[in-house]
């Protein structure tokens, strides 16, 4: 399985990583110079934020090997494949009832800026070999990892 890691200390906090992830999700362009930032529906499915002791850290779904927000999840719209190790989402099964965004430890899950009715969630960029967070950032803060 693979799964995304994060080195906090190479984190220059330049934010490459959402507008990437902004970017490869945009259903009309997927051009970080035309990607409009003033659209709601331009959303990211990571984010940074400053730990307490004051480092940048990227914040990624983890793909938790007994993800709680599959757990959680009435409805079957939040899957894990057991294969892959991704954890995906299904907007069709979903009935927005956000435990998925409650239990998620780690504060990855969101509803949609626009609906507030969709989970926005990282698929790891499943049509992608390697995730475009991880192809841009600069300095290797984020990478691609082969786990068991």
């Amino acid at each position: 399985m693979r799964r995304i890691m994060i080195n906090k200390d190479l984190c220059e906090g330049c934010l490459n990583c959402v507008l990437a992830c902004m970017a490869e999700h945009n259903l009309e362009d997927k051009s970080i110079v035309k990607l409009d930032l003033e659209n709601t529906e331009s959303e990211s499915r990571n984010h940074i934020e400053i730990d307490m002791y004051g480092k940048k850290a990227p914040i990624f779904c983890r793909h938790c090997d007994n993800p709680e927000c599959v757990n959680t999840c009435t409805t079957g719209a939040m899957t894990k494949d057991l294969e892959t190790g991704i954890v995906s989402y299904n907007e069709d099964k979903c009935a927005s009832c956000f435990m998925c965004v409650m239990s998620c430890p780690y504060g990855v899950l969101k509803p949609s800026n626009n609906d507030k009715k969709v989970i926005i969630k990282c698929d790891l960029c499943s049509e992608r070999e390697t995730p475009r967070c991880v192809e841009n950032c600069p300095t290797g803060a984020i990478y691609i990892e082969e786990v068991q």
